[in-house]
């Protein structure tokens, strides 16, 4: 029984092939199929991520309707629940009306506004992705930058994390712009699991202003640990309800939205640039 010769034009012929160009095949087919794995993951943790973003609130709209009252910051009483009762303090270095936190040069000729969220997974995908490039064109003075933040996904997640933090980052604006910054971009490095509400925890939050440097004087801790800008939490949260945005994170520039996060992903530093450029010119 003869077997018939191989050839080598045939590419269908290369079963049992071995060395160099197989062995590359392998690898490029590996290669590809791990980045294939990768990617479905990313897609179904970005799909879940939404889906229990939007169902809790959704269903906090629906109770809250039904009950004919406005939303409530959940979790339970404590510190920072008596701090929501308080007087209303403002940090210093907030914008004309108390509740923007501008980052910049004032006279920059055009303005960058952020709305997002601390426990927000997406905002936190953007920040790490492009929050350096945002910086830098700010630093620059390309725009100025203000951030209108929110603490919604606390009723959508249950939890006061959002609220605590944002408190924790109006002691850090109190410090100074710079400082509200630093303490910013130290929270999305280290945002907890959406189904995790670590920032309500005071003394974690006192842990990451660790890593800002100057960060923690008497003041601050005092602050942070007092819940001293909690109600002014709340006052920047009902800013962002009257905006008319309806989701985070949303980034506006001369006031024409940004596609900043698309399919799934949030735009490369490079992509950013370039849809600045095509507004600013």
């Amino acid at each position: 029984m003869s077997t018939a010769p191989k050839n080598p034009k045939n590419p269908k012929n290369t079963k049992g092939a071995t060395g160099p160009k197989a062995s590359a095949r392998a690898a490029a087919r590996r290669a590809a199929t791990e980045r294939m794995r990768e990617e479905r993951e990313r897609t179904e943790r970005s799909a879940r991520i939404r889906r229990r973003t939007v169902v809790g609130v959704a269903s906090a709209a629906v109770l809250a309707l039904a009950a004919g009252v406005a939303f409530a910051v959940g979790g339970s009483s404590g510190s920072g629940d008596t701090a929501a009762t308080g007087p209303l303090v403002t940090p210093a270095n907030a914008g004309a009306d108390g509740t923007v936190i501008t980052y910049g040069k004032a006279d920059a000729p055009h303005t960058l506004e952020v709305y997002e969220d601390f426990r927000c997974p997406f905002c936190e995908q953007l920040e790490t992705t492009t929050g350096a490039t945002m910086q830098q064109l700010a630093d620059a003075g390309t725009y100025k930058i203000e951030y209108r933040l929110a603490t919604f996904l606390d009723q959508g997640l249950g939890g006061k994390g959002s609220r605590t933090a944002l408190a924790a980052a109006g002691a850090a604006l109190n410090e100074g712009v710079d400082k509200f910054k630093q303490f910013h971009d130290v929270l999305y490095a280290n945002q907890p699991d959406e189904r995790d509400d670590a920032f309500a925890d005071v003394n974690h939050l006192l842990d990451l202003a660790g890593q800002v440097p100057g960060l923690k004087t008497d003041g601050f801790v005092k602050a942070v640990q007092d819940g001293t800008y909690v109600p002014w939490a709340e006052q920047v949260n009902k800013a962002f309800d009257k905006s008319g945005v309806t989701g985070t994170p949303t980034v506006r520039l001369d006031g024409k939205k940004l596609d900043v996060f698309s399919g799934g992903a949030p735009a490369t530093p490079e992509r950013f640039t370039a849809m600045v450029k095509q507004v600013t010119g």
